[in-house]
């Protein structure tokens, strides 16, 4: 049966990143099991256990080898994935057969491969992209979809259109004037929040380390004869092969589900955010005022060839939900774990955790895309403001009259009557707001008709936003990017 007759997950053949998709497949996932073995027989050996040169050698000699089929046909006889690994590696590797997964249980290999594959996910979704990940991943090229990327383009953005009024809208309703630049520096915000989260889920990950079955390390006891100082060196060394700190000072059988938990807690946090950005996005493409980047070629609609649909911002929303949905498993997993362990969390996380992963990578790489290619329509933005800034203005030219010497109370009446006839063209006839008009006739207003065109220019309306974006970017974004800066510059083609 070849690869089209039968189900292909898209999230790996049509969306993710060939980095992500290679962290969460068989052959990273089994050459650590193999890695893992052999740390553990590298620290055994050396504290005193009857484990020879010879035996590390081989090991490490076949470290990457693995016979797939053989694994396979020993897992369908055995029933147990662990099991059939071990017998693939002992059956290459004759001389270490005695000594491989020695002291340990499953999770030992199972456990840590998925704290180190969470691990190298954030790795991947953070800018911080190190020489020694780039090597655990085949040395594949630093195409790699960032989280500061996406921040690194939208604070460009922001600062570019700091000070370019817009409309603000609540209630999906025109409300005070705002500018693009600070528009997107709630974006920003967002983002920002994001990176953090995911930086200190990153942090606080730690190792499960040698543990024996039940938590207690009671296998590895025995082997040292009880010498408890032997166990913990164990515990440590293999811990600092694995490239982690610290280990869990306690667990069950298991590391504490709670980890998958927060882990993916900030990974649906930030599909909430990318959903947000993108349906933005999306309403002011139907406004005209902004697009996503539109390829030549593109096609918008299979019908109507005019259409430019923003499927960019729509894909991300569509598996931003996806993301979020996924939180759900790991909460209900960690929720009815029994004492020490129950396997039925095995099958739900092979899903949910590389799918939270791939998913965030796919929608990060694709927001990276449609920052690196908005598009803002200037003229647009102005003839809505157009539209709109008269209503906006009464308080305005209220304020003017009082202080050419007008009577408060007697302004506002003249204001709410030609206000409601100007609303009654708008929406009874389909005219254009008239307001102006209106006022510019009515001789009450003349002592301010000189003043109009500086009452009504749209920069007196929207307040602090231009010093609110170049604070925001320089005290928070800009500092949050510094550690990633040699990484930033690379740019993302969507192939789909």
């Amino acid at each position: 049966m070849d690869e089209f007759s039968k189900y292909r997950s898209p999230l790996v053949s049509r969306y993710a990143s060939k980095e992500m998709a290679y962290n969460f497949s068989d052959r990273k996932k089994f050459t650590t099991w193999r890695k893992l073995w052999i740390y553990l027989a590298k620290a055994e050996k050396a504290l005193g256990l009857l484990v020879t040169d010879a035996q590390v050698t081989e090991m490490e000699s076949h470290a990457e080898d693995i016979d797939f089929a053989m694994a396979a046909e020993e897992e369908s006889k055995l029933r147990h994935d662990v099991m059939a690994h071990v017998h693939t590696f002992a059956h290459c590797c004759p001389t270490a057969a005695p000594i491989i997964h020695l002291g340990a249980t499953s999770c030992y290999v199972g456990d840590n491969t998925d704290l180190i594959l969470l691990r190298d996910g954030f790795d991947i979704l953070l800018p911080k992209y190190s020489v020694k990940l780039c090597a655990n991943l085949l040395k594949m090229s630093a195409k790699v979809e960032q989280l500061a990327r996406v921040i690194d383009r939208l604070s460009n953005f922001a600062e570019k259109y700091a000070g370019l009024p817009t409309l603000g809208f609540t209630h999906y309703q025109p409300a005070q004037l705002t500018t693009v630049g600070k528009r997107a520096c709630l974006w920003l915000q967002d983002l920002a929040m994001d990176m953090r989260n995911l930086q200190r889920a990153r942090e606080d990950l730690r190792f499960r380390g040698v543990k024996g079955t039940t938590g207690t390390q009671a296998s590895f006891l025995q082997l040292f004869q009880g010498d408890h100082d032997k166990v913990e060196d164990l515990d440590r060394m293999v811990t600092e092969m694995a490239g982690f700190k610290k280990a869990y000072m306690v667990t069950g059988q298991t590391y504490s589900r709670k980890v998958d938990i927060d882990s993916l807690s900030h990974l649906a946090s930030m599909g909430a955010t990318i959903h947000k950005i993108c349906t933005d996005i999306r309403l002011l493409a139907n406004l005209k005022e902004i697009e996503e980047p539109f390829e030549k070629e593109q096609i918008g609609s299979s019908a109507m060839a005019y259409k430019r649909n923003p499927m960019r911002c729509e894909r991300c929303c569509s598996l931003a939900r996806h993301l979020i949905a996924l939180l759900a498993d790991p909460l209900q997993t960690a929720s009815v774990q029994w004492l020490e362990r129950t396997l039925d969390d095995s099958a739900n996380r092979r899903i949910s955790l590389p799918e939270s992963f791939l998913t965030a990578d796919i929608i990060l790489s694709t927001l990276q895309n449609i920052t690196e290619g908005l598009v803002v329509y200037p003229k647009v933005i102005e003839r809505h403001i157009r539209h709109e800034l008269p209503f906006m203005a009464t308080e305005n030219i209220i304020m003017a009259m009082v202080k050419a010497g007008g009577n408060r109370q007697d302004c506002h009446e003249k204001i709410r009557v030609l206000s409601q006839q100007a609303a009654n063209v708008v929406k009874q006839e389909g005219g254009d707001n008239d307001l102006l008009a209106r006022v510019q006739a009515d001789p009450y207003f003349a002592p301010i008709l000189g003043h109009l065109d500086n009452i009504l220019d749209p920069k007196t309306f929207i307040g602090r936003a231009p010093q609110q974006v170049a604070r925001f970017l320089s005290e928070e974004v800009r500092p949050l990017l510094e550690p990633y800066k040699a990484e930033i510059d690379v740019k993302f083609e969507l192939e789909l």
